[in-house]
């Protein structure tokens, strides 16, 4: 094990675990707002095949998460000491090259043309999974203080928020013509320059934020691991379950809004521009609430300031789910003020699971970190599985045709508005579940389970 120097936890830990997210988000947000359009526009596959490719990717997911999730657990490897890092310096280059895959129109045709689509994005997931299950648990590692934990997950949420808003808002300009026609060559474009920029965030991560926690995985415990009961255990988890429902209905939005949305401002509002408003208007949002979600979380607790938030966002996504808003700018207004309650939702998750798996410490006097983390990502990808499905198999309902240049029939166009401003009311519904129903940790026992624990690692001997 490696004899560097633990500094304290610092600025630098945070910055860095911005970095990670932003690694990331550049291939992750990039696929999931644009492959299916990519797809059905410029490949010409259907709406309906890419739905039915989305949902045999999660079935392999259901083998493949758990499995890619337990290395950390079974094995330490390299000579850090490090329990994650390791993990993460094997994934990065395959997520940054599938993400370039993902966007080449190849000149296949066919069973060729579907079978390499399939094969890019089963890449794209099983290197995801390889990255996110590692960084995400990381935070455990890295610091045991709850607040600090806020603060990583609250810079966790930057990260995402940052390529969304920043990177994510060119594409609108740079990608489509005036006419609001896809030009492919500049989203393969795009995607190189984000897979490098992925390769270098990664980069800072490792050379910035610190793990201090040191845990022994099994093998070097000479313990027997068990898949098995890391899943038992993760059932038996009440709040890892309401935050894994609650963030199934987020990955909705995330995802499917986020997929089904160029179709509403291409088709219904003829305005692609708008896209990159929505996008930078997210930045006040994120100046405000970045010094204040730590602090009303100390003072709310993590569970009443979610509720608040998703609640705030029920109301928005309500009224343009029920009111047809024809003036794109307008429906732009509301549409942000959604936004808000949905970013509380994103800076606080990323804690909120963190605590979860110290609930299974503190209740069952087991840590299956990794495990843990890697069927929490599970539900992530069932979320945006479910929403690439419903976009999917939606637009063919409504009878969207694929293709460039066509014109779409006006009950066609009348749908997508439908379809669109479901996902993120079907979003609030499950998240209000999640958090207000299943999720059963309020600041008292938070802060009880929390003292528990900083006693045990006393005498563990361990470091925080």
């Amino acid at each position: 094990m490696s004899d560097k120097k633990i500094r304290p936890f610092s600025v630098k830990d945070e910055i860095g675990y911005v970095c990670g997210d932003c690694a990331g988000s550049f291939v992750n947000l990039f696929v999931d707002a644009y492959f299916l359009t990519f797809c059905t526009y410029v490949l010409g596959i259907s709406a309906g095949w890419m739905g039915t490719l989305f949902i045999v990717a999660r079935l392999w997911d259901a083998i493949n998460d758990p499995i890619i999730g337990s290395f950390p657990d079974r094995w330490t490897i390299g000579k850090s000491g490090d329990k994650f890092k390791p993990w993460i310096k094997i994934f990065m280059i395959p997520l940054a090259l599938s993400g370039i895959l993902c966007f080449m129109d190849v000149p296949f045709e066919g069973v060729a043309l579907h079978a390499w689509v399939a094969f890019v994005y089963i890449l794209y997931g099983m290197s995801y999974t390889g990255t996110s299950m590692p960084f995400g648990a990381m935070a455990n590692v890295v610091t045991t203080d709850p607040m600090n934990r806020s603060k990583l997950s609250r810079a966790r949420s930057l990260g995402g928020t940052f390529v969304g808003m920043g990177a994510l808002s060119i594409i609108p300009v740079f990608c489509f013509d005036s006419n609001n026609n896809i030009i492919p060559e500049r989203f393969f474009t795009i995607a190189i320059v984000f897979s490098i920029c992925s390769i270098i965030c990664y980069c800072l991560l490792m050379n910035l934020t610190q793990e201090r926690v040191r845990e022994t995985s099994a093998k070097d415990r000479g313990e027997k691991y068990s898949l098995l009961d890391a899943v038992k255990l993760t059932f038996k988890n009440r709040p890892m379950l309401g935050v894994m429902f609650a963030t199934i209905g987020s990955m909705l939005y995330i995802t499917g809004f986020s997929q089904s949305r160029s179709y509403l401002f291409i088709e219904y509002y003829k305005n692609t521009s708008v896209m990159t408003v929505i996008s930078i208007a997210s930045i006040p949002i994120i100046v405000i609430l970045f010094p204040i979600v730590p602090r009303l979380t100390a003072s709310l607790g993590k569970k009443k300031l979610v509720l608040a938030a998703v609640v705030t966002s029920t109301i928005c996504t309500a009224i343009t789910f029920i009111v047809r808003i024809p003036n794109v700018y307008a429906y732009t207004v509301i549409l942000v003020l959604g936004m808000i309650g949905q970013t509380v939702f994103t800076m606080t998750i990323w804690s909120l699971v963190n605590d979860c798996i110290d609930y299974s410490d503190w209740k069952f006097d087991k840590r299956y970190d990794g495990s843990m983390y890697s069927i929490y990502t599970f539900s992530r990808k069932i979320g945006s599985t479910i929403a690439s499905a419903l976009v999917s198999f939606g637009l063919g309902a409504i009878g969207y045709v694929s293709g460039s240049g066509i014109t779409q029939s006006a009950a066609t166009v009348d749908g997508i508005y439908t379809l669109v401003n479901f996902i993120p009311l079907a979003t609030c519904i499950l998240e209000l579940i999640g958090i207000g129903v299943i999720f059963n940790l309020n600041k008292k026992e938070t802060d009880n389970m929390y003292k528990a624990l900083t006693e045990k690692r006393a005498a563990r001997g361990q470091e925080a």
